[in-house]
């Protein structure tokens, strides 16, 4: 008798252990991306065209009214690094904000340029892997006070609209424009 009731608790205990196992299984598990995933579009690209190995690539994005100066407007810079060999943080978008450019001022300077007289760095957002931003792997920053640091922030549902805004309508058209010169440079 007193065999068949330790038989009996391994077996319930084995059984516990098996769904519980389950159960954590299931929640760790991240849906599947699609083959429209702006991510996963803008890995594509750049393993096949750049080698999967892209530096310092910066572009002009939107315009936006300035929140402290009504009337004025600032316009966003991205630069963008990529490296397939990374395990975390493949993807880097830096994004710096600047005064609203003159025709002349575009004609006179390039988007690096441009990026550098910006100086500070209004937000950060590293990628990992393919998918909506906020997964594991990802990570958000914004500067802690006006010019401060960059410190990790919460990922809001604007925060991913941002992210997506950035890489369907600027960052992926410039890459498929620009001509390809194996370092992505």
């Amino acid at each position: 008798m007193r065999t068949n009731l330790r038989t009996l608790g391994m077996v319930v205990g084995v059984v516990l252990a098996l769904l519980a196992v389950g159960r954590l299984a299931a929640k760790d598990k991240t849906p599947p991306v699609g083959p429209d995933d702006p991510t996963l579009r803008l890995y594509n690209l750049l393993d096949s065209k750049y080698n999967g190995k892209l530096e310092g690539f910066c572009v002009l994005a939107d315009t936006f009214s300035d929140p402290k100066n009504p009337g004025q407007t600032q316009q966003h810079v991205l630069r963008v690094q990529y490296s397939k060999d990374r395990s975390f943080g493949k993807l880097l978008i830096y994004v710096r904000t600047v005064g609203q450019l003159s025709p002349e001022q575009l004609k006179s300077y390039n988007p690096a340029q441009i990026y550098d007289f910006g100086e500070t760095d209004a937000a950060k957002f590293t990628k990992t892997d393919p998918g909506s931003f906020g997964r594991s792997g990802d990570v958000y920053f914004q500067p802690t006070s006006e010019g401060g640091p960059l410190a990790t922030a919460s990922v809001t549902p604007d925060v991913e609209t941002q992210y997506e805004h950035f890489v369907t309508q600027y960052i992926l058209p410039a890459l498929e424009k620009k001509p390809a010169d194996g370092s992505g440079s």
